[in-house]
């Protein structure tokens, strides 16, 4: 399986953790947070907002810096106290996710403090807050500066190219946006350094706006760009094509192109492609190529200097592995009448399955509406005559028929979704970790028509009816979801739960110093049983104590016999091997007036009471 694929399917399953609200009006801002290769820190993200409905964007992809496929998350923390915990929010992303790293969800944002941070193990360095303020009071625009680097000639020109850094800050509400325009063109939001590479002399206007609104003035940074001297050699641009093949080369279900470009002189300025002789795209991230049939790809890459490399080529086909649509049904439940109308609400459950390439997404739409991405139930409350129609689409690309199910809701009835809690528990260690294992406990309750049926699901596992507390054993991160639904048919909001499973620490070696002969000799008697560990750092000799002080061989022999009997209940022993070191220890001689060695020697002891 690709890692395009694997993203694919798990970001499918994460997408259900974030469900966007719709909005009657516009949100009034975008924040947006991008991630590149490093594990601590994210590459860029806001410090300032205002309240009220807001887009958050997350962009984890090779155009803010991920070259290595790694993901990332944004999380928004919900239980550590002086942060504000009204906003559940939890993006997965990746360069090779069905948005290309790429998400959105619309939250909305109450004055005070967020906290947020990266759950991926490794990544939890990767942290920070910002504030959202009214503006109250601040009437003061933000600072901003600009420093512009590079390689300089004798007459300060810039050879090759010009590497443009932004920087503002507020002290009163917060920077909310900070944006800049070259030579002329739109305003544009600054996310990270921008470099100029074309030669001649540019202007780079920049501004910057806080929370309360008021926006800085605008500044400007002069300089010119002069191509590297004597560089005539055109960059060299390859391409490689991989994927899933069949036994005839072609790529099953999809196949991606990354195009490589380098240049020893000027450097290379961009990279751009031609897929099936449509138009000349600028290259930023492997390009994934899904239609069945033959493609022909065309690339070329310019450098600082303006030298333009000759056209590449290649071309490949991509087949379906998989022929098969997905199988799709929906199912309605509620308070029925006599004339079987849904009191007060119906919800509509919609499954989707497919044996083949697997089920990438499922959607529905209400009488008629606009097709939505299915997550969880859709309830229906407006009382009248409905149609809910439903489709699903594979990875592989093959469309379900359209279904629907038709349905009666009257007023009247239940309306109202149950409460759901959802707790961990178990022995934590001093990181809050769990340790052997983690029990989870949903418990849910409803005023008017009770509760239904409760569910849970861990990490990528489907929804599960919940009849007990639920054991995870499995060491590592885990995610827990809960929902309950009434018997009215109403669902309530999915509860996110996080913790990690750590091993229990060994238990402490009994015997420290130990007998570690190969087999079980008691008093120079081999029994020619293995000396093995009883499991808490003694072995057999260990526990038979040969040297220890008995009021008689009869007391030995009958202290040998309970010990090996308890050692053939706990598995440690069979009963041919007891009774060979039972033996042994009636033949030793050891106890009564003297001990013996492991020579078969004799040595004074006191009774043992």
């Amino acid at each position: 399986m690709s890692p395009r694929l694997i993203a694919l399917l798990l970001t499918a399953f994460l997408a259900v953790l974030v469900p966007a609200t719709p909005a009657a009006a516009a949100p009034v801002q975008t924040l947006t947070w991008t991630g590149n290769n490093s594990t601590t820190e994210y590459a860029s993200a806001p410090t300032g907002a205002r309240p009220g409905e807001t887009t958050i964007v997350f962009e984890n992809s090779e155009a803010t810096g991920n070259t290595t496929g790694m993901s990332h998350t944004l999380t928004f923390d919900t239980t550590t106290p002086g942060y504000n915990h009204d906003v559940s929010l939890n993006i997965l992303a990746n360069p090779f996710d069905a948005q290309d790293g790429r998400h959105e969800a619309v939250v909305t944002l109450t004055p005070g403090k967020y906290r947020y941070y990266c759950t991926i193990p490794g990544h939890t360095a990767m942290v920070g807050e910002f504030v959202v303020s009214d503006g109250t009071g601040d009437t003061t625009p933000p600072v901003v500066t600009a420093s512009v680097t590079g390689e300089r000639d004798s007459s300060g020109n810039y050879v090759g190219s010009a590497t443009v850094s932004l920087s503002a800050t507020d002290a009163g509400s917060g920077v909310a946006s900070v944006e800049y325009q070259l030579d002329g063109g739109s305003w544009t939001a600054y996310p990270a350094p921008v470099v100029v590479s074309a030669a001649g002399t540019h202007m780079l206007h920049y501004r910057a706006r806080d929370v309360a609104g008021n926006q800085s003035e605008e500044g400007m940074a002069h300089f010119t760009v002069v191509a590297r001297p004597g560089d005539t050699t055109a960059p060299s641009v390859s391409a490689a094509i991989t994927g899933t093949q069949d036994t005839a080369g072609n790529y099953l279900d999809v196949a991606t192109a990354r195009i490589t470009a380098t240049d020893a002189g000027s450097g290379v300025a961009s990279v751009e492609y031609q897929l099936d002789g449509g138009a000349w795209t600028a290259y930023t991230a492997p390009v994934a190529v899904t239609a069945a049939g033959a493609h022909m790809l065309h690339y070329r890459a310019t450098d600082v200097a303006g030298n333009v490399s000759p056209e590449g080529m290649a071309h490949f086909t991509v087949v379906r592995s998989d022929t098969t649509a997905p199988v799709v049904s929906a199912s309605v439940a509620g308070t029925q009448d006599g004339d079987g109308n849904y009191v007060g609400k119906a919800t509509v459950t919609v499954t989707a399955s497919d044996a083949g390439s697997g089920v990438a997404l499922v959607q529905y739409k209400v009488d008629g509406g606009t097709w939505t991405a299915y997550a969880a139930p859709v309830p229906v409350s407006s009382a009248g005559p409905h149609t809910v129609g439903y489709r699903a689409r594979d990875v592989a690309g093959n469309a379900s028929a359209e279904g629907s199910v038709a349905f009666t809701v009257v007023a009247g009835g239940d309306t109202t979704a149950p409460s759901v809690a959802l707790q961990v528990t178990g022995k934590q260690d001093g990181g809050w970790n769990y340790v052997g294992s983690a029990t989870v406990t949903v418990t849910a309750a409803d005023a008017e028509s009770g509760v239904g049926f409760v569910e849970y699901k861990v990490d990528g596992a489907a929804w599960t009816r919940y009849a007990a507390p639920v054991v995870v054993t499995a060491l590592g991160a885990h995610t827990v979801r809960a929902r309950a639904t009434d018997v009215a048919g109403n669902v309530s909001a999915e509860l996110p739960g996080s913790f990690t499973v750590v091993a229990a620490p060994p238990p402490p070696d009994a015997c420290p110093v130990s007998d570690t002969r190969e087999t079980v000799v008691i008093g120079g008697i081999d029994s020619q049983v293995a000396n093995v560990d009883t499991g808490n750092g003694c072995t057999i000799n260990d526990v038979i104590d040969e040297t220890a002080e008995y009021a008689s061989h009869d007391r030995f022999v009958k202290h040998v016999k309970a010990v090996t009997q308890e050692l053939v209940a706990n598995g440690v022993l069979s009963t041919g091997d007891r009774n060979r070191i039972v033996t042994a220890a009636i033949e030793s001689g050891v106890g009564g007036g003297g001990l013996a060695t492991a020579d078969g020697g004799k040595r004074k002891a006191s009774a043992r009471a």
